[in-house]
């Protein structure tokens, strides 16, 4: 009789899954090829590129107010942070971060740290959107809609608000602004409140995300993390506070620090800067004076409107700035702030022109989108999707 052959069943061990770009868990369109021991991650590939548009030389080709617009473009969350660090550079290339207004600092200080609010809002909720918890999404973006409202109606726009100018700000702020933002500020401490009785000690919320994505301090510093990721190792790092621009010195505020280094961590962090931002708000709204919220160097900043029926050579210099800008001698610099992702850097280099020869920037999501790889390694399948919302990265300054 013949014998029947024994048939051997095979089965995949180690595979690669590509997740992304077009994932709704991935933030943006990021690529990320996994390999996989069944559901353990073994290695992390993040692809970028899909959104790459060339930037930096971008910015080169116009004048040096018109390339602001593109900051905003960049992390397109905390717009006006952006903007915030490339007009402290041309400041320091021009020399004249002294002739700034103080009541410009303020207004300054005042929609960087709105503009904290309306990250961290984003990054939280839509982190626990992508775990599954739907509720607090649906309450932040309501409390972003007023946020937003403020940007409108300050600069006519709810997101590209390109309001920050080189020399101070582009307008004053509108009546009755500012009393609205004391109001929007003296209940936000209560939403956020109501964020974190659903998911800070929440079980689901707690198993989902503690020792998950832990990181050591000395990778966390090799990788260059900054903001947030750095904080969470228990490193003290805030640009506003270790070298303050603008008047960060003058303002009463707490840098948290976390040490586990986990996704719970920096979660929280960012709940309590959220409340540390409510309080410079606060300040800001109580100790900004009257006076002039832009230079009153005709030759970097616009004239005021109000003397162009009067004065001939205002006029002119108006006609000047808009037709062709200013001229920077030949210099370069490194300038950097504490954005809400972390520290946001640019290198300006000028040649004696009305544009810029160079222009690098050194984005925060960029560096930590390395560590995807280090921080998600030997977790489940399931645990990316957290790790990478943890990270808060938007691709806009990843790949510029």
């Amino acid at each position: 009789m013949l014998k029947k052959k024994s048939s051997k069943i095979t089965t995949l061990k180690f595979f690669n899954l590509n997740f992304g770009p077009q994932h709704p868990s991935a933030h943006g369109v990021l690529r990320l090829v996994l390999e996989l021991n069944g559901e353990l991650i073994l290695r992390a590939i993040p692809h970028i590129g899909l959104l790459h548009r060339g930037t930096e030389k971008l910015i080169e080709l116009k004048m040096y107010k018109q390339a602001i617009s593109y900051f905003d473009r960049l992390d397109y969350v905390s717009m006006m942070s952006q903007e915030h660090v490339f007009c402290l550079a041309i400041e320091s290339l021009l020399n004249i971060p002294d002739l700034v207004p103080i009541r410009a600092q303020y207004i300054r200080v005042l929609l960087s740290e709105i503009t904290r609010l309306l990250n961290h809002l984003m990054a939280i909720t839509t982190h626990a959107m992508d775990i599954g918890a739907l509720t607090p999404f649906l309450w932040a973006f309501e409390e972003r809609e007023k946020l937003l409202e403020f940007y409108e109606r300050i600069a006519g726009a709810r997101m590209h608000a390109v309001y920050f100018r080189p020399g101070g700000v582009y307008s004053d702020i509108p009546l009755n602004l500012l009393n609205d933002i004391s109001f929007f500020i003296k209940h936000f401490s209560s939403r956020i409140d109501e964020i974190e009785e659903l998911l800070t000690n929440n079980k689901i919320w707690q198993v989902r995300v503690k020792n998950i994505g832990i990181i050591t301090q000395k990778d966390a510093l090799s990788f260059g993390f900054s903001g947030i990721l750095i904080r969470a190792v228990g490193t003290s790092i805030d640009i506003r506070k270790t070298m303050p621009y603008e008047i960060y010195k003058n303002l009463d505020f707490i840098v948290p620090v976390g040490f586990k280094g986990d996704c719970l961590t920096r979660y929280n962090l960012r709940i309590y800067e959220m409340r540390q931002s409510i309080s410079i708000i606060l300040q800001c709204l109580n100790i900004m004076p009257f006076g002039l919220f832009q230079t009153e160097n005709y030759k970097i900043g616009l004239p005021y409107i109000s003397g162009f029926k009067q004065d001939m050579s205002t006029l002119i210099h108006h006609f000047k700035i808009i037709s062709s800008n200013f001229n920077i001698l030949k210099n370069q610099i490194y300038v950097s702030i504490e954005a809400p992702k972390g520290e946001v850097g640019i290198f300006l280099v000028s040649n004696d022109t009305n544009k810029a020869y160079r222009c690098k920037i050194k984005a925060p999501g960029f560096l930590h989108l390395q560590g995807i790889n280090i921080l998600s390694k030997n977790h489940l399948l399931a645990d990316i999707v957290a790790i990478i919302g943890t990270a808060d990265i938007v691709f806009g300054e990843v790949d510029r």
